[in-house]
């Protein structure tokens, strides 16, 4: 626990000493708030417009709307792709050769995979709540109308993101052997990701065919998590108001909140075992792989 505990330790430091590390997680989010303020804020805000034009909405709740959309994609991405800039980390050490002074401490090659999951987990945690922070206050400035409950189940849902996206960028990581490697796979994951998780564009709105492949994917419902929460206070307001259910689940269907799994509507609740199996998954491969690498090591010395 000593051992774990200093390398985790040892790992953060290391990481917000590295100034070129740090500001790249911390400027991605930001830049993902300012693009998706200038560019898809209008044709998100036509899109609530549009449905609901029949019914007397307020201009902040329609804003309200638009925020909450907002706010769950750029959580969305930035949850899976900060996660990789935060774990450059493992990479740069097997470039400086500092994996192989490690290797031979009596650490344990699970101890040491560990460390390196606990610490990108504990940066990226910091630098998603930061954002979040960030997207509460723009939420705040638009039209606020989350509740005490949605706000702790975002954080939760973001807590859940990381963990995954943390996991997710060790298994990579694993593999890749120098810093223009993890550039590489960084940006090929910062363009694809928002994509395939529904975080840019709805996948209501894409193909039938594409719709099926992407609900196999487990960032997909973490998207819808997302979403869930962080437009549930606008559709509570639009039923105060009079706006009829049939139109808010149409909505909902639109956005991305109910998804329906060939048919079969997908709860929030099953959508979060879905999130905590996969993290689990993720991590077992990782140390496993670890485990499997440190025991060749050894067969390949003696």
């Amino acid at each position: 626990m000593k051992q774990l505990r200093a390398l985790v330790k040892r790992n953060i430091k290391l990481f917000f000493k590295d100034k070129g590390m740090f500001f790249t997680s911390l400027i991605t989010p930001m830049i993902l708030l300012i693009l998706y303020v200038t560019f898809l804020a209008n044709i998100f805000k036509n899109g609530f417009s549009g449905a609901l034009e029949a019914f007397d909405i307020s201009e902040r709740l329609i804003n309200g709307c638009v925020g909450g959309q907002l706010i769950s994609s750029i959580l969305a991405v930035s949850c899976v792709t900060v996660a990789f800039c935060s774990n450059m980390l493992m990479v740069q050490d097997k470039v400086t050769g500092a994996i192989n002074d490690l290797m031979i401490t009596p650490v344990k090659p699970a101890v040491l995979a560990f460390s390196y999951y606990i610490s990108t987990l504990i940066s990226t945690l910091i630098i998603c709540y930061t954002a979040t922070a960030v997207c509460f206050g723009y939420m705040a400035f638009v039209g606020w109308y989350l509740a005490f409950g949605d706000v702790l189940l975002l954080l939760l849902d973001v807590f859940l993101l990381v963990m995954m996206g943390t996991a997710l960028s060790s298994i990579i990581n694993f593999f890749l052997t120098s810093q223009g490697q993890i550039s590489a796979v960084g940006t090929i994951i910062s363009c694809g990701y928002g994509f395939i998780s529904g975080a840019y564009m709805p996948i209501s709105s894409f193909g039938v065919g594409l719709q099926r492949v992407l609900l196999f994917l487990p960032g997909t419902y973490g998207t819808s998590l997302l979403r869930n929460h962080a437009l549930n206070g606008a559709f509570t307001e639009m039923e105060s108001i009079g706006v009829p259910s049939d139109t808010i689940i149409l909505l909902k269907e639109a956005f991305d909140c109910n998804l329906k799994f060939f048919g079969h509507t997908v709860s929030v609740p099953i959508m979060y075992i879905i999130l905590i199996v996969t993290v689990i998954v993720l991590v077992s491969i990782y140390i496993l792989l670890n485990v499997f690498k440190g025991k060749k090591r050894m067969t390949s010395s003696k």
